[in-house]
């Protein structure tokens, strides 16, 4: 039997037509046209790669941006219902306040007047609630034009803008409408002078002249870039109590203290001791800030009992490595205490306002 080693090449090619087509050049192709079909081909895969890999890229910074955005919503939530838990202890620590409870040491163990702030360590987070008396703010609605007047001029208003404005005040809580010349408002604007008491500081926003950032507060720039909080008039005013001359020296904004005509020296001292130790007494500011002056007069240490309050608490989480987390949330209650006489259920207090978004400009000196 012939083996098929002995078959010649001829034979072995004849039987394998689709070996010679392929090895067999095209007709009418030449070797430059070969080579454009492979290099657009190749080039044809290199942009397909390009494309799919922006695409990748753009599902996946998609999906990073929405992560990070879900976790910052979530940690938002956490902090404001951390913050709104604190003000809740706030006021179970204000009532036990009144027994006297001490620490071993001697220290209260609850809430003890003339304290400006109590903090609150949780594990998962911090949060500062400052205890603020009404009764130590400057009444919108029985405050003198010169009072008002100096408190715009501390919000950062000019000579011209605080005097317009406190027209423009007076006129809204007069009870006898100005004359037109008089009229303190923009002929555009919805809401007129209603000629009546301010039922909320908000009021205040609807007056001709004032403006968002001298109710609310800002920032400015320092010369080497730096930005500085300038508080407004909201943490300043108030629509309760009565008028008083004095404001308490451990819970006044940094705006009233300079619109009792506190010089600014003496208001960063103010800030800086209180957050360590609140004053027990005026001799001490006396001692410790090398004299006193006309000023002196209008300050007083609050110790008595006040029926109504302003809580307001900052709060902020705790991450994974023990470190506080720069978000933070604020919220405040204005919360008026039952005498003893009318309070024979609970709860024995109201809380007349409450604000979401009511962020302090100078929430950034709470002791965290």
């Amino acid at each position: 039997m012939k083996g098929t080693s002995g078959r010649s090449s001829e034979e072995q090619a004849g039987q394998n037509p689709a070996a010679d087509q392929r090895s067999a050049p095209l007709v009418g192709s030449s070797p430059l046209m070969i080579a454009t079909q492979r290099g657009g081909a190749l080039l044809a895969v290199l942009w397909l790669s390009a494309a799919l890999s922006a695409l990748a890229f753009s599902v996946a910074n998609t999906v990073r941006t929405e992560t990070e955005r879900t976790a910052t919503s979530s940690e938002g939530l956490r902090t404001y219902y951390l913050a709104s838990g604190s003000i809740d202890r706030a006021i179970l620590w204000m009532q036990w306040g009144v027994l006297n409870y001490a620490n071993p040491d001697g220290s209260p163990r609850y809430y003890r007047s003339p304290m400006p702030f109590m903090r609150y360590a949780y594990a998962s987070g911090v949060a500062v609630v400052e205890v603020i008396p009404e009764s130590s703010k400057i009444n919108i609605n029985m405050a003198p034009p010169e009072q008002v007047e100096m408190l715009l001029l501390a919000c950062g208003a000019n000579q011209f803008e605080a005097a317009q404005i406190t027209a423009a005040i007076i006129d809204w809580r007069t009870g006898t409408p100005a004359p037109p010349s008089l009229d303190f408002i923009n002929p555009s604007q919805t809401f007129r002078p209603r000629h009546a008491s301010f039922e909320e500081i908000e009021e205040v926003l609807l007056v001709r002249g004032m403006t968002p950032d001298l109710f609310y507060g800002k920032f400015n720039r320092s010369p080497e870039g730096r930005l500085i909080p300038l508080g407004g008039l909201r943490d300043s005013i108030t629509v309760y109590g009565a008028q008083g001359n004095q404001v308490d020296v451990n819970s006044a904004s940094a705006v009233l203290l300079a619109g009792v005509g506190v010089p600014s020296q003496v208001t960063d001292f103010i800030l800086r001791r209180r957050l360590v130790k609140p004053f027990q007494t005026l001799q001490e500011l006396t001692d410790l800030a090398g004299g006193g002056g006309p000023w002196l007069s209008r300050l007083q240490v609050s110790n008595g009992p006040h029926s109504m309050w302003t809580l307001r608490a900052t709060a902020r989480l705790r991450n994974v490595d023990g470190r506080l987390n720069d978000l933070s949330r604020t919220v405040s209650a204005t919360i008026a205490f039952l005498p003893q006489a009318l309070s024979q259920q609970e709860p024995n207090f109201h809380i007349l306002r409450w604000r979401d978004e009511a962020a302090s400009i100078a929430a950034g000196a709470l002791p965290f």
